[in-house]
């Protein structure tokens, strides 16, 4: 993913981003930058990782497939 000029390169990382800002800064005043790295955090390891719903994965959450599993809509 270090092609010059190439947009689609950074696409996967441009839809992250956006997801969360979308999910979580936006919808947060964070009064110290420790609260924001706290936050991100765990909206990364424990929401978009473990909880989050994939249209790729059947709407299955990451841990699904392997426990068969699948979260309510």
């Amino acid at each position: 993913m270090s092609r010059k000029g190439n947009g689609w390169d950074n696409a996967p990382s441009a839809s992250f981003f956006h997801t969360l800002k979308a999910g979580l800064v936006y919808h947060e005043d964070f009064e110290t930058r420790e609260a924001a790295k706290q936050a991100i955090f765990e909206y990364i390891e424990v929401f978009y990782n473990r909880v989050r719903l994939y249209p790729s994965n059947d709407y299955m959450n990451p841990t699904g497939p392997e426990s068969g599993l699948r979260t309510a809509a």
